[in-house]
Protein backbone atom coordinates (compact mmCIF):
# COMPACT_ATOMS: atom_id res chain seq x y z
CA UNK A 1 0.00 0.00 0.00
CA UNK A 2 1.18 3.50 -1.08
CA UNK A 3 1.54 5.88 1.81
CA UNK A 4 0.15 9.71 1.05
CA UNK A 5 2.84 12.32 1.05
CA UNK A 6 2.15 13.66 3.98
CA UNK A 7 2.28 10.40 6.09
CA UNK A 8 5.64 9.70 4.80
CA UNK A 9 6.97 13.04 5.96
CA UNK A 10 5.29 12.50 9.37
CA UNK A 11 7.22 9.46 9.72
CA UNK A 12 10.36 10.79 8.08
CA UNK A 13 10.03 13.49 10.75
CA UNK A 14 9.53 11.33 14.00
CA UNK A 15 12.28 9.00 12.84
CA UNK A 16 14.70 12.04 12.51
CA UNK A 17 13.46 13.74 16.09
CA UNK A 18 14.00 10.22 17.48
CA UNK A 19 17.76 9.98 15.99
CA UNK A 20 18.08 13.42 17.32
CA UNK A 21 17.02 12.88 20.61
CA UNK A 22 18.79 9.65 20.98
CA UNK A 23 21.97 11.34 19.80
CA UNK A 24 21.65 14.84 22.66
CA UNK A 25 19.59 12.74 25.61
CA UNK A 26 21.20 9.60 25.55
CA UNK A 27 24.68 9.62 23.70
CA UNK A 28 26.24 13.14 24.16
CA UNK A 29 25.73 13.10 28.45
CA UNK A 30 27.75 9.82 28.05
CA UNK A 31 31.37 11.90 27.48
CA UNK A 32 31.12 11.10 23.75
CA UNK A 33 32.93 14.12 22.49
CA UNK A 34 34.17 13.19 19.08
CA UNK A 35 32.43 14.74 16.12
CA UNK A 36 33.17 11.75 13.90
CA UNK A 37 30.97 9.98 16.13
CA UNK A 38 28.50 12.44 16.37
CA UNK A 39 28.42 12.94 13.03
CA UNK A 40 28.05 8.84 12.05
CA UNK A 41 25.38 8.23 14.91
CA UNK A 42 23.31 11.25 12.40
CA UNK A 43 24.20 9.70 8.95
CA UNK A 44 23.73 5.69 9.94
CA UNK A 45 20.24 4.77 10.15
CA UNK A 46 20.78 2.95 13.20
CA UNK A 47 16.65 1.36 12.26
CA UNK A 48 17.69 0.01 9.39
CA UNK A 49 20.06 -2.42 11.14
CA UNK A 50 17.20 -3.17 13.78
CA UNK A 51 15.44 -6.07 12.94
CA UNK A 52 11.65 -5.25 11.87
CA UNK A 53 10.23 -6.66 15.05
CA UNK A 54 11.85 -4.81 17.30
CA UNK A 55 11.95 -1.82 15.20
CA UNK A 56 10.68 0.52 18.42
CA UNK A 57 13.31 -0.09 20.13
CA UNK A 58 15.92 1.13 17.15
CA UNK A 59 16.15 4.27 19.27
CA UNK A 60 15.79 3.57 22.79
CA UNK A 61 18.36 3.21 25.69
CA UNK A 62 17.96 -0.93 25.71
CA UNK A 63 19.40 -3.72 24.42
CA UNK A 64 17.76 -4.59 21.03
CA UNK A 65 17.81 -8.86 20.44
CA UNK A 66 18.75 -9.75 17.13
CA UNK A 67 16.74 -13.07 16.92
CA UNK A 68 13.31 -14.09 18.15
CA UNK A 69 14.92 -16.57 20.87
CA UNK A 70 13.72 -15.05 24.15
CA UNK A 71 17.48 -15.73 25.53
CA UNK A 72 19.08 -13.49 22.81
CA UNK A 73 20.28 -11.17 24.66
CA UNK A 74 21.56 -13.05 27.54
CA UNK A 75 23.20 -14.89 24.70
CA UNK A 76 24.86 -11.91 23.08
CA UNK A 77 22.89 -11.42 20.56
CA UNK A 78 22.03 -7.85 20.77
CA UNK A 79 22.48 -4.62 19.57
CA UNK A 80 24.55 -2.63 22.78
CA UNK A 81 22.31 0.81 24.00
CA UNK A 82 23.37 3.63 21.48
CA UNK A 83 25.40 5.39 24.34
CA UNK A 84 26.90 1.94 25.40
CA UNK A 85 28.20 1.64 21.45
CA UNK A 86 29.48 5.12 21.23
CA UNK A 87 31.28 5.49 23.79
CA UNK A 88 32.85 2.33 23.20
CA UNK A 89 34.34 4.02 19.80
CA UNK A 90 34.33 7.26 21.11
CA UNK A 91 37.30 5.81 23.52
CA UNK A 92 39.15 4.74 20.91
CA UNK A 93 40.14 7.57 18.95
CA UNK A 94 39.70 6.35 15.10
CA UNK A 95 41.55 8.35 12.79
CA UNK A 96 40.73 8.14 8.80
CA UNK A 97 43.67 6.60 7.71
CA UNK A 98 43.95 3.39 10.59
CA UNK A 99 42.44 -0.01 9.87
CA UNK A 100 39.97 -1.54 12.92
CA UNK A 101 38.96 -5.06 12.92
CA UNK A 102 35.96 -5.89 15.17
CA UNK A 103 34.91 -8.73 16.91
CA UNK A 104 30.95 -9.44 17.27
CA UNK A 105 29.43 -8.17 13.92
CA UNK A 106 25.72 -8.32 15.45
CA UNK A 107 23.73 -6.60 12.72
CA UNK A 108 26.21 -4.75 11.64
CA UNK A 109 25.91 -1.27 13.00
CA UNK A 110 29.05 -0.85 14.95
CA UNK A 111 30.76 -1.45 11.97
CA UNK A 112 29.01 1.05 10.00
CA UNK A 113 29.78 3.60 12.88
CA UNK A 114 33.42 2.58 12.28
CA UNK A 115 33.26 2.95 8.81
CA UNK A 116 32.50 6.74 8.59
CA UNK A 117 35.80 6.75 10.41
CA UNK A 118 38.44 4.05 9.22
CA UNK A 119 40.10 3.41 6.35
CA UNK A 120 39.00 -0.13 6.58
CA UNK A 121 37.17 -2.54 8.83
CA UNK A 122 37.15 -6.10 9.44
CA UNK A 123 34.35 -7.53 11.40
CA UNK A 124 34.11 -11.04 13.06
CA UNK A 125 31.01 -12.86 13.66
CA UNK A 126 30.99 -16.48 14.85
CA UNK A 127 27.30 -16.63 14.37
CA UNK A 128 26.57 -17.42 10.51
CA UNK A 129 23.17 -15.99 10.13
CA UNK A 130 24.12 -12.85 11.95
CA UNK A 131 27.21 -12.23 9.27
CA UNK A 132 24.72 -12.83 6.79
CA UNK A 133 22.36 -10.12 8.17
CA UNK A 134 25.43 -7.58 8.59
CA UNK A 135 26.55 -8.34 4.82
CA UNK A 136 22.99 -6.78 4.01
CA UNK A 137 22.72 -3.89 6.21
CA UNK A 138 26.24 -2.72 5.48
CA UNK A 139 25.69 -2.85 1.58
CA UNK A 140 22.10 -1.53 1.91
CA UNK A 141 23.86 1.36 4.03
CA UNK A 142 26.76 1.67 1.45
CA UNK A 143 29.26 0.91 3.76
CA UNK A 144 32.05 -0.49 1.11
CA UNK A 145 34.86 -0.16 3.37
CA UNK A 146 33.54 -3.24 5.64
CA UNK A 147 34.32 -6.87 5.41
CA UNK A 148 32.11 -9.12 7.19
CA UNK A 149 33.86 -12.80 7.63
CA UNK A 150 32.20 -15.60 9.60
CA UNK A 151 34.73 -16.37 12.01
CA UNK A 152 35.69 -17.08 15.88
CA UNK A 153 37.73 -14.10 17.11
CA UNK A 154 39.03 -15.60 20.24
CA UNK A 155 40.77 -18.74 18.17
CA UNK A 156 40.64 -18.46 13.91
CA UNK A 157 44.10 -16.87 13.05
CA UNK A 158 43.52 -12.63 11.61
CA UNK A 159 45.35 -12.90 8.51
CA UNK A 160 44.07 -9.59 7.79
CA UNK A 161 46.50 -7.70 10.43
CA UNK A 162 48.15 -6.81 12.01
CA UNK A 163 45.30 -3.14 13.18
CA UNK A 164 45.48 -0.02 14.48
CA UNK A 165 42.27 -0.57 16.58
CA UNK A 166 40.52 -3.49 17.72
CA UNK A 167 37.12 -3.56 18.99
CA UNK A 168 35.14 -6.37 20.90
CA UNK A 169 31.09 -5.32 20.66
CA UNK A 170 30.74 -7.71 24.06
CA UNK A 171 32.35 -8.59 27.36
CA UNK A 172 34.71 -11.26 28.18
CA UNK A 173 35.91 -12.43 31.88
CA UNK A 174 39.57 -12.13 31.31
CA UNK A 175 41.58 -9.30 29.13
CA UNK A 176 42.23 -11.51 25.86
CA UNK A 177 45.72 -10.84 25.84
CA UNK A 178 46.49 -13.00 22.84
CA UNK A 179 44.96 -10.35 20.86
CA UNK A 180 47.96 -7.46 21.03
CA UNK A 181 50.02 -9.50 19.57
CA UNK A 182 47.81 -8.20 15.97
CA UNK A 183 48.08 -4.85 17.24
CA UNK A 184 50.01 -2.19 15.69
CA UNK A 185 52.72 0.06 16.93
CA UNK A 186 50.53 2.93 18.50
CA UNK A 187 47.58 0.63 18.32
CA UNK A 188 44.22 0.53 21.06
CA UNK A 189 41.85 -2.41 21.92
CA UNK A 190 39.13 -1.63 23.09
CA UNK A 191 36.92 -4.40 25.23
CA UNK A 192 34.24 -4.66 28.33
CA UNK A 193 35.86 -6.90 31.01
CA UNK A 194 34.67 -8.64 33.90
CA UNK A 195 32.07 -10.46 35.95
CA UNK A 196 28.80 -9.47 37.05
CA UNK A 197 28.05 -7.19 38.90
CA UNK A 198 31.38 -5.42 37.77
CA UNK A 199 32.46 -4.85 34.34
CA UNK A 200 34.73 -2.15 32.59
CA UNK A 201 35.55 -1.11 29.75
CA UNK A 202 39.26 -1.47 28.96
CA UNK A 203 41.46 0.30 26.54
CA UNK A 204 44.94 -1.37 25.97
CA UNK A 205 47.37 0.97 24.42
CA UNK A 206 50.50 -0.05 22.63
CA UNK A 207 53.01 1.91 22.27
CA UNK A 208 56.60 1.77 21.40
CA UNK A 209 56.62 -2.11 23.06
CA UNK A 210 54.73 -0.98 26.09
CA UNK A 211 51.28 -1.93 27.04
CA UNK A 212 49.03 0.83 28.96
CA UNK A 213 45.78 0.01 30.22
CA UNK A 214 42.56 2.31 31.56
CA UNK A 215 39.57 1.33 32.72
CA UNK A 216 37.55 4.96 31.64
CA UNK A 217 34.08 3.76 32.67
CA UNK A 218 32.03 0.92 34.05
CA UNK A 219 29.47 -1.23 32.36
CA UNK A 220 27.35 -4.72 32.38
CA UNK A 221 27.63 -6.32 29.15
CA UNK A 222 26.68 -9.29 27.43
CA UNK A 223 29.43 -12.19 26.67
CA UNK A 224 31.17 -12.84 23.43
CA UNK A 225 31.13 -16.66 22.98
CA UNK A 226 34.48 -18.34 22.48
CA UNK A 227 36.83 -16.25 24.82
CA UNK A 228 38.81 -17.48 28.31
CA UNK A 229 37.05 -17.54 31.39
CA UNK A 230 38.48 -16.83 34.59
CA UNK A 231 39.66 -19.06 37.16
CA UNK A 232 37.38 -20.15 39.45
CA UNK A 233 37.69 -20.77 43.37
CA UNK A 234 37.43 -24.28 44.60
CA UNK A 235 38.23 -25.72 48.08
Amino acid sequence: MNLPLNSLLDRNDTTENARYNMVQQQVRPWNVDDNGVLDALYTVRREDFTPPAHYSLAFMDVEVPLSDDALAIEQGLCMFQPRVEARMINDLEVQPHERVLEIGTGSGYSAALLSKLAKEVVTLEINADLAEMARENLTDAGCTNVTVRVADGSKDTLPEGPFDVMLLSGSVEVLPKELLSHLKDGGRLGVIVGQKPIMRYTVVSKQNGTITTTEPWDIVAPRLQGFATAPRFAF
